[in-house]
């Protein structure tokens, strides 16, 4: 099987016109691909459905390089038209999918003699088409045209408002006092004698979790959970009301009842059911965590009734410290950036079996970027690549301000296909806002889940078809892989390898088993916290609040373990009502799976060739090509359970 090559990107100076070129010429071809197959398809079902899939490739394409570079790129110039090129493609995708003489060709093609995974085509295409609309009356298709060309464009504003309201607090010097000597450090005092801290998470983070003032954290709490407020509150509320106007044109109560039905959950009302469930199974555990908590906070707090939002970080911090004698600061000495970031290489290529090969001479839209080809570990030197990865890991201005992983182009093999010149190579960015320096365990935690997705997008790369290329799993299990790969971050052995202090000395395995005694004390809040998160997600969309504040109070005093912090609004700044809509149960429904995912696994030999290949052979590789329920039971020779979930946490 032959390999394509990489995408070549632009250099800063040309980049505008290169997305422009690059989005103008692709939608032209889709445009040609698509009045061929209305006006004359090929004859063979299986070329019918190649055509359809390479207009699906080449949409892909442009949506993309639009949506990563929309939220990476340094020049404004550049992200406007990135985004500009990811409407255009939304709105093409749209009328596409609404077109009833190309729907007409495809519910003609005759299944019989197509194999597995073009049979699944044939129908999810079918069901695609159906829940665009394409049988409803012209007054409504265009409609919901309207609909999904604004909702794209809200998305849009959304994310840019909230990556680009970056928040300042400013304090005396001495009153950072607890802040690690290194973030001190990369802070210069004022010639007033105060410092400055963002709402960007290298800043936010390190200052709710250890300065000893609580006025500076209330004032840093305050200042990022208001992030994109008001501007995104009407955005917001415009959004919800045309999700559910776009559901029920197409017949669904509402839009977590069509949203559902594609995923492994199948129903809205099985949504708050499952949010239910979990927040029943975390109240024993939240219960106990808080109790610790409120003790700690009352001695320095008297009669205090519970622990505030603002304080909850640092007082948590506080019981591992003097509890599990788990000093953040300390294990921050073991976590170097420049080391973990060859850890998670080192660790995820040795699991999986591969070789990360720098590619010194790519382009990149910034110096920090760095660029890999990813090769099989087995394979000669100079072998073709499995696909690329680009990683980019720390902030700046105009960044995306959280930590996820970017399509660049979605990776198809057709070789021996009518079509087999348009392979790609799957290629793939991670996207995050890290330290330069010392790093949170939390950090790294997140860096090796975030580099999952990756894996998983490289991997899941190999086929034939565009439609089940990468993480083209039903939403709800994307996260599962990812959370699973968090695990390798926890393990003493393997921190070991990359987690050393400035004179060498790996980070003590004993250190490492408090480290997760102190990550288990605090699971059932954690559990809880995510629970509010979920519910707002559902209810939002689902009743849609006149007044979103209000709602957020009410659900957070349902759900969350901490109180309503007064006169924020974190809902304006939560990225995941974008993306993520009305189901950010997802991650809790995922993590149940890589609970039982990770249990096949020997936890005294997490490297195991036959169970690692295992799973990289039947869950990432197939990319969307089974159902998720059945790539897991593929691996774990069983379906999947609750109850390795249940264990964790009650424990």
């Amino acid at each position: 099987m032959t390999s394509p090559a990489p995408l070549r990107l632009p250099d800063a100076d040309t980049a505008e016109q290169w997305v422009d070129h690059r989005a103008t010429a692709l939608l032209g071809t889709v445009q040609e691909l698509a009045d061929r197959l209305r006006t004359d398809p090929p004859a063979s079902v299986l070329e019918t459905l190649e055509l359809w899939d390479e207009i699906t490739l080449q949409l892909g394409n442009v949506a993309a390089v639009g949506s990563l570079l929309s939220n990476v790129h340094p020049d404004a110039a550049v992200r406007t038209r990135s985004e500009l090129a990811e409407l255009e493609a939304d709105r093409l995708a749209t009328e596409l999918s609404q077109d009833r003489a190309i729907h007409d060709v495809l519910a003609a093609l005759d299944p019989a003699g197509l194999d597995a995974q073009a049979s699944r085509l044939l129908e999810r295409t079918l069901r695609d088409f159906r829940r665009s609309g394409v049988d409803r009356d012209d007054a409504t298709r265009e409609r919901i045209s309207e609909i999904r060309e604004r909702l794209t464009a809200l998305d849009q504003e959304f994310s840019r408002n909230t990556r680009d309201d970056v928040r300042t607090i400013s304090f005396p010097a001495e009153r950072y006092a607890g802040l690690p000597q290194d973030w001190l450090d990369a802070h210069p005092t004022a010639a007033d004698g105060t410092i400055t801290a963002t709402t960007d998470y290298p800043d936010a983070v390190p200052v709710r979790m250890f300065v000893h003032d609580a006025e500076v954290r209330a004032a840093m709490t305050r200042a990022f959970l208001t992030r994109g407020y008001p501007q995104n509150d009407q955005l917001l509320q415009e959004m919800f009301a045309l999700r559910h106007e776009l559901a029920t044109l197409l017949g669904y109560a509402d839009w977590a009842s069509y949203d559902a039905e594609v995923k492994m959950i199948g129903s809205g009302p099985a949504v708050p059911a499952f949010i239910d469930r979990i927040a029943a199974a975390a109240e024993e555990p939240m219960e106990r965590d808080l109790a610790v908590l409120l003790e700690r906070y009352r001695r320095d707090v008297p009669g205090a009734e519970q622990v505030t939002g603002s304080d909850a970080s640092y007082y948590q911090e506080l019981v591992r410290r003097e509890q599990y004698d788990v000093d953040s600061q300390q294990v921050r000495a073991y976590l170097d950036f420049a080391k973990v970031r060859q850890g998670l290489l080192d660790v995820t290529g040795r699991l999986f079996g591969l070789r990360y090969v720098e590619v010194a001479d790519a382009a990149v839209w910034h110096p920090d970027v760095t660029a890999y080809d990813v090769v099989d570990a087995a394979a000669p030197e100079g072998a073709a690549p499995l696909g690329r990865i680009y990683l980019d890991l720390h902030p700046r201005e105009g960044k995306y301000k959280h930590a996820a992983q970017f399509t660049l182009t979605d990776g198809v093999l057709r070789d021996g296909s009518s079509l087999a010149s348009s392979s790609q190579l799957p290629e793939g960015v991670l996207v995050c806002n890290f330290s330069r320096g010392l790093m949170e365990h939390d950090h790294a935690v997140t860096l090796f889940h975030e580099f999952g997705h990756l894996v998983h997008h490289v991997l899941g790369g190999r086929g034939r078809w565009a439609r089940f290329a990468g993480v083209a799993t039903e939403w709800d299990f994307v996260e599962a892989p990812s959370q699973m790969l968090e695990e390798w971050a926890w393990d003493a052995e393997v921190l070991a390898g990359f987690a050393t202090d400035a004179a060498g000395e790996p980070i003590p395995a004993d250190l490492v088993s408090r480290m997760r005694a102190a990550e288990d004390y605090g699971k059932g809040i954690a559990a809880r916290v995510q629970m509010f998160y979920a519910a707002m997600s559902y209810w939002f969309h689902t009743e849609q609040p006149a007044d979103l504040t209000a709602a957020m109070r009410e659900l957070q005093a349902r759900y969350s373990p901490f109180p309503y912090a007064e006169g924020t609004h974190m809902y304006a700044s939560f990225g995941h009502l974008g993306g993520y809509s009305s189901a950010y149960y997802t991650y809790m429904w995922s993590l149940v799976i890589a609970k039982d995912l990770f249990s096949a696994f020997d936890q005294d030999d997490l490297f195991d060739t036959e169970v690692a290949g295992r799973y990289r052979d039947r869950v990432l590789a197939p990319g969307g090509a089974k159902d998720a329920a059945d790539l897991v039971a593929d691996f774990l020779g069983r379906p999947y359970t609750f109850d390795a979930y249940a264990a964790w946490l009650a424990r």
